[in-house]
């Protein structure tokens, strides 16, 4: 196997050292060699003689893709899943193969916060804290999970660990996506229902928790808008640990604000960072956390590991995996 020249764009934001750019650089280096992007030096000469750009968090700018472009970089490995906030077309066009990870890297973690998400709000957390610092105790009663529906709206890798998660406290199943599920995750969750986003509306209308697990694109851009959100019990509640643009922001937080809905928990928002004033987010049946859902050491060493495998494939000759199309 060659020894790779590589660049790594870290992530430009300093708390994203410790675990990611130290997983990335340590994983990555390990057989290559490896230089980290200086941005006080000037950018061209760094991407001479580069085989393979990594690009912590999808960070990378314009002016670093033409550059690459320019330095006859074959090879970008992003490491995010999400590819919205990538530059997908201005990388190929320069003649560049993408690879981004794959949602099997940060499944375990999303469905983890999801089913925080939902234990928080089923024993009413923000309340029940508030009344702790208060004195007042025996209040507020909370929601056994057993019986209840959980709608998941993408049955990948984080819907199917968040189905994993959910089965054992006696939730009831029902999944919707666009792709036959494999037989062996249908035996193992057997999910009580299983639709095509014809069915979508079904799913919406009877879950009492509703989470999001699908990719940013156009065609899923306000997926659950004003109509679906009016679709939902009012006792209902809405996940989103996936994409903030999936959810109609304006038309969720009006319901929330109106009572018409049972609550959300939050770790992605339209706009990043969202308005922390917004009186949305003080309301006791809303739970939000910093888009840190998919953010645990596990992702972080899995992804990781999964650029430097990559690596290595390019280097002897093999294609590499999760290849964007």
């Amino acid at each position: 196997m060659r020894r790779l020249k590589v660049l790594y764009l870290a992530h430009p934001f300093p708390q994203m050292e410790t675990p990611w750019n130290h997983d990335g650089i340590k994983a990555c280096g390990r057989n290559h060699d490896l230089a980290v992007f200086d941005c006080e030096k000037p950018m061209a000469p760094q991407f001479e003689g580069i085989d393979v750009v990594i690009d912590m968090g999808g960070q990378a700018t314009e002016e670093q893709i033409v550059a690459a472009t320019d330095a006859g970089v074959k090879y970008m490995q992003v490491i995010t899943n999400g590819l919205d906030h990538v530059p997908v077309d201005q990388i190929k066009d320069g003649g560049i193969m993408l690879s981004h990870s794959p949602g099997n890297l940060s499944g375990i973690a999303l469905a983890e916060s999801a089913i925080m998400f939902i234990l928080l709000l089923a024993h009413r957390y923000r309340e029940a804290a508030a009344n702790f610092r208060a004195g007042l105790y025996y209040q507020p009663s909370g929601a056994e999970l057993v019986g209840r529906t959980l709608g998941i709206i993408g049955f990948g890798n984080s819907g199917v660990e968040l189905a994993r998660r959910a089965k054992p406290f006696g939730m009831r199943i029902a999944a919707i996506d666009v792709r036959p599920i494999e037989q062996e995750i249908l035996d193992e969750i057997q999910p009580d229902f299983l639709g095509s986003p014809d069915d979508l509306d079904r799913v919406v209308a009877e879950s009492d928790y509703l989470s999001v697990h699908l990719h940013l694109t156009a065609a899923t851009r306000h997926l659950i808008d004003k109509r679906r959100i009016a679709l939902m019990k009012p006792t209902a509640c809405l996940i989103n640990v996936a994409r903030g643009g999936l959810v109609d922001e304006a038309a969720l937080y009006d319901a929330l604000l109106q009572g018409r809905l049972g609550g959300a928990g939050l770790d992605v928002f339209a706009q990043e960072p969202p308005d922390p004033t917004h009186p949305v987010y003080a309301l006791p049946n809303v739970v939000v956390t910093p888009h840190t859902a998919g953010g645990t050491d596990g992702t972080s060493r899995r992804r990781a590991e999964f650029a430097a495998a990559n690596l290595d494939r390019y280097a002897e000759g093999l294609e590499p995996l999760g290849l964007v199309p």
